[in-house]
This record gives structure tokens, C-alpha cells and sequence, in this order.
């Protein structure tokens, strides 16, 4: 049986062209690892790859959800185990690509149950955290200490994660993470690999290809995901590069100004994607691109 390739990297590390590099020379199939590329709405904007690159290897999980849809971890955990297993069928290698720690993570050390938050209570938390992020990260110190010196203060949408848990249930996110599932892929059973550019080349390959995005579509694509009129909390609304777009199609900044800030934000991502790398990927093999 085929043992899995898992492939981490930072935003426009050069995943997309490693992995299917990978797929070629281990007779592999490329199954999304990414939380955004899932969504059916942005395909420019999360970098998913073309019909060009599509054509070179077997791909799985791209695009095949709504963006009115909120893709749990849990509902991408149990897609990719049965990609895995299906590909693993056929006498071929998997090769899992994408940026989310948070998948990589659940695939090999176990995915944390927890109860689903009413939607009134995850819509309440999240204004909350929009209005004041620093603010929630300080309440969130109070109720999680451990959560709490875990995620950085600007990472929104974990604050509000940690916290829409506890309005839930009472109980923290970090007394849940006490209780996780035994993992899909044991100890032994896959390799991991971890793409890491060198900071100031990544924020300058950040730059040229989000002005690249806005000049092959990217805009226009954002604007009709825009014109559906979806909730504001959902994650599709809030993939790098939309909340500052949004702002421009509602007038309140210039298009220039919302480059600027999808830019920015694209560089913050990337810092905290390697620094989840650095800390909770440490024993994978480190490749410098």
C-alpha cells in the first residue's frame, strides 16, 4: 500500500507545482489539504490550480463546495480518508497538498470532537471578535489561558472559534483538545514534507501574484461571490484577499487601497503559517524553495 505524502507550505510557496510534480514521479493523486480551495466560488483568489495543471495529475476535493456552505474539519477529514483510501485502491500514492495545519494536523494526531455552536451563538461571537479582536484575545486569556497563548492576538477567526465553543458548551477548547479521536494516518504510516521560502522572497512572490490575481480575474470572481449576498461570517467570505475587496465594492476604500490590504493580509497568513510550521510540524522533512 502506497504510504501518503503530506506537503505544508506557507501561501505561494510553490505547493500546488511541487505536489504534482510529486503525483507525476510517484504514480500519485493530489487530494486538497487547503481550507479555502475547497470552495467552488474562488478559484483565482485561493491560487487553486488551472485546468493546465488539473490535466497533469488526478486531483481531488478542489472546488466541490458552496461557498454558502461553513466545510468543517471533521466533514474534510472524513472526504480525505476515503480520497486516501480510494486512491490507495488503485495502487497509487496520495499526495496531500495545502496549507491548513489545521488538516495536516488532524489527519495525523487525531481530530478533537466538539459540539456543534448554534449559528445565533457563532454569529454573536464573531461580531464580537470583528468589532474588537485585542479585545476578545483578552477575554479569551480569562476563559483559555491555554488557547489563549496559542493564538496570536490578530488570528480572528481562531479567537472566535475558542470562544464560540465555550459560549456553547461551558467548557473551553482546550479542556475539548483533552479528548482527541485516535488519528487516520498513524505514526509511521506517511511522510511529511514542509515547504519553506525564505521571508523576504515570499512576500515579494505574495505581491506579484495577487496583482497577477487581480489582472486574470481574480477581481471579477470576487465581486460575484460578493453579489450572492452571503452571511459576512461564512469562511468563504472571509479568504484572503475578500474582506478588503468587500470594502471596495461597498465604496468605504479604493481599489488600490484594497490591493494594498490583501496584500498585507496575504503576508500575515504566511507569517502565521510558518510559524505553525516551526512549532507544530518540527519533525518534518524542511525543504527550501
Amino acid at each position: 500500500m502506497q504510504t501518503p505524502l503530506l506537503i505544508l507550505g506557507p501561501t505561494a510557496s510553490g505547493k500546488t507545482a511541487y505536489a504534482i510534480g510529486a503525483a507525476i514521479k510517484h504514480n500519485g493523486e493530489v487530494v486538497n489539504m487547503d481550507s479555502m480551495q475547497v470552495y467552488r466560488d474562488l478559484s483565482v483568489l485561493t491560487a487553486r490550480p488551472d485546468a493546465q495543471e488539473l490535466a497533469a495529475a488526478p486531483h481531488h476535493m478542489f472546488g466541490h463546495i458552496d461557498g454558502a456552505e461553513t466545510y468543517s474539519t471533521g466533514s474534510w477529514l472524513a472526504d480525505a480518508q476515503a480520497a486516501i483510501h480510494a486512491i490507495q485502491a488503485r495502487g497509487r500514492r496520495p499526495i496531500l497538498v495545502g496549507g491548513t495545519g489545521l488538516y495536516a494536523h488532524a489527519l495525523t494526531q487525531g481530530l478533537v470532537p466538539t459540539p456543534p455552536v448554534p449559528a445565533d451563538v457563532r454569529a454573536a461571537t464573531r461580531r464580537a471578535v470583528g468589532a474588537d479582536t485585542r479585545a476578545a484575545h483578552a477575554r479569551l486569556k480569562q476563559i483559555d489561558p491555554e488557547a489563549a497563548r496559542r493564538i496570536e492576538p490578530r488570528d480572528a477567526v481562531r479567537i472566535a472559534r475558542a470562544l464560540e465553543v465555550f459560549e456553547a458548551t461551558g467548557r473551553s477548547l482546550s479542556d475539548w483538545h483533552k479528548d482527541p479521536q485516535p488519528p487516520i494516518l498513524a505514526p509511521g504510516t506517511w511522510e511529511g514534507i514542509a515547504l519553506m521560502p525564505e521571508r523576504d522572497v515570499l512576500y515579494a512572490r505574495i505581491e506579484a501574484r495577487f496583482e497577477k490575481m487581480m489582472e486574470t480575474g481574480g477581481l471579477e470572481e470576487a465581486h460575484r461571490l460578493y453579489e450572492r449576498g452571503l452571511d459576512p461570517d461564512l469562511p468563504v467570505m472571509k479568504a484572503v484577499g475578500m474582506p478588503g475587496l468587500i470594502d471596495f465594492f461597498e465604496g468605504r476604500i479604493g481599489l488600490d487601497q484594497a490591493v494594498a490590504r490583501s496584500i498585507l493580509d496575504s503576508r500575515h497568513y504566511a507569517k502565521r503559517q510558518m510559524t505553525w510550521i516551526r512549532n507544530r510540524a518540527a519533525d518534518w522533512k524542511v525543504i527550501p524553495v
